[in-house]
């Protein structure tokens, strides 16, 4: 099983965004997005904190619909890694 990054609410976020998702609304600490083609997730930004592996896995899995490896293979690229 691949390791998941460790990764900050507001790089995440930032990460979505360059793959094609807006920012529609935010509330309090929590930043909803939404990609031309419907999909939709919520990223909680509290301030410095990273995101827990098994929220970001469900982010991963059942908001983006894609493969754990899809992911580290767009985050890596995203990266510079």
């Amino acid at each position: 099983m691949p390791k998941l990054p460790v990764i900050k609410g507001r790089e995440l976020v930032i990460f979505l965004e360059s793959l094609g998702f807006r920012v529609i609304r935010t509330k309090g600490s929590h930043v909803r997005l939404r990609s031309e083609d419907g999909q939709a997730t919520t990223v909680p930004v509290h301030g410095n904190k990273d995101i827990p592996k098994g929220l970001l896995r469900k982010i991963i899995r059942e908001d983006l619909e894609i493969s754990l490896d899809e992911f580290l293979k767009l985050y890596s690229g995203y990266k510079g890694k």
